[in-house]
């Protein structure tokens, strides 16, 4: 008579472990009130969603037929730029918001959890957006009041997913530690590449790969390029970290990593065109969008014979010099210091393996936006655009053109070189001094 229900306490789904079928508390009825709530959310995004629809539709027509008369495409301010990417998440928002409303009024627990989830992650960043453009004030209200909403309901309305995941938790441990005491924790066990291509391995990977190569590029420019001088070469606008080398490293991981058994010369050409390739890249987009010149090699020759043909051809946003340097780099890398990595990357205690890398992504992720959002400013300071949003004057309040000199001390910005502003207010930049060294 007790046999029965121990074993249905053994399977706390209740399904047989079928994904597709619904479990028993997934099939209880979701409270009224969360149903009017999911009204309110369907009504929201069904209204809000052709709105914003016909809104980009008619900016693209007027990108189209007359682009000078908007802002956006005369001058693509950082105010602008939030402002576009707002809209956006608007969008976003509110096609989750009619999933997430169906989802709660179908009786569909899991959807509803899952779909809070990515409301949650649009709302924080609409609330980011909104203390962007308008600062803080009444404005965070509603944002404030949706996330605690969303929350509660993620965390309540589907209990056996969170069960789930700490089952796929417990496993994922396991599997990791069999790895460990087998020497293949990290590896790719197809025995295709070396390493295993996860967001764990290669978001460290760029890590300390950007602080080395900051460090080799300080060395570099003290004992090679200005002998005895120290610069500094950071690429962030926080700590010791130049991202080029770190996604340099990234692509090379990437795409040497069924390299690794070949020969040592195939590894080297790979390198090579990779890493130019990559470096003309980063160079072209620091200079259109933000005027932005951190290296030039267009004087650069061949053993200071003859005039470098690659740098000739790219512009002088890259050499045969560096080209060499980048597939000796991969070489290196690939046979001698990736397994090395992997042994340091591994050293990171268990229970705080994911968690830690994941605030880590967090604050480099921050790190790299404010960088992009302060090169901007500084761009538009150059330009002799005045802040026109709180963010902008943020910017100018705590990251003023002297901290950017001094922090980015080998970049250099040159308005007159971008394709962001007309000829004229480049010309007047240009004759007023606006670059800085």
């Amino acid at each position: 008579m007790t046999a029965a229900p121990r074993r249905a306490a053994t399977e706390p789904r209740g399904n047989g472990l079928d994904p597709k079928t619904p479990t028993p508390q997934e099939q209880r009825h979701i409270p009224r009130l969360l149903k009017v709530y999911g009204i309110l959310c369907l009504i929201d995004g069904i209204i809000t969603l052709p709105l914003i629809v016909v809104l980009i539709a008619l900016v693209a027509i007027v990108l189209v037929r007359s682009p000078e008369s908007l802002s956006v495409a005369a001058d693509p301010t950082l105010t602008v730029v939030v402002t576009c990417f707002s809209v956006v998440l608007s969008l976003v928002a509110s096609v989750l918001l009619i999933r997430f409303g169906r989802s709660l009024l179908k009786n569909q627990r899991r959807n509803a959890a899952l779909w809070s989830e990515a409301l949650i992650v649009i709302t924080l960043a609409q609330a980011i957006v909104n203390i962007m453009l308008d600062g803080i004030g009444p404005n965070l209200i509603q944002p404030a009041i949706q996330m605690v909403i969303l929350i509660v309901i993620s965390v309540t309305v589907d209990p056996t997913l969170r069960q789930e995941r700490d089952l796929q938790a417990r496993l994922r441990s396991m599997q990791e530690r069999e790895a460990a005491e087998e020497g293949m924790l990290g590896r790719d066990e197809t025995g295709e590449g070396y390493i295993k291509l996860n967001f764990f391995n290669l978001f460290w990977v760029f890590v300390v790969c950007s602080v080395i190569g900051l460090v080799l590029e300080v060395i570099w420019h003290m004992v090679v390029v200005d002998p005895g001088v120290y610069q500094d070469r950071a690429g962030l606008l926080f700590g010791p970290f130049s991202p080029i080398y770190g996604v340099g490293a990234v692509l090379m991981t990437v795409a040497l990593n069924r390299f690794y058994r070949k020969n040592p010369l195939i590894i080297f050409v790979v390198s090579a065109v990779i890493g130019g390739v990559f470096e003309v890249a980063v160079s072209w987009f620091m200079q259109t969008s933000f005027g932005a010149v951190a290296w030039d090699y267009s004087g650069a020759t061949l053993f200071g014979l003859v005039p470098d043909p690659i740098a000739a051809i790219a512009h002088g946003r890259t050499c045969t010099m560096f080209a060499g340097i980048w597939g000796f780099l991969g070489l290196i890398w690939i046979k001698l210091l990736l397994p090395r990595l992997l042994g340091l990357i591994n050293l990171i205690p268990w229970k705080a393996r994911y968690s830690f890398t994941s605030l880590c992504a967090v604050l480099m992720l921050v790190n790299c936006v404010m960088t992009l959002q302060a090169l901007d400013c500084w761009f538009e300071r150059e330009s002799n655009i005045a802040p026109s949003s709180p963010v902008e004057e943020f910017y100018a309040a705590h990251f003023d053109n002297s901290f950017m000199a001094n922090r980015f001390q080998s970049m250099t910005i040159h308005p007159e070189n971008t394709s962001r502003v007309n000829s004229g207010s480049a010309t007047e930049t240009a004759m007023g001094g606006g670059a800085t060294s």
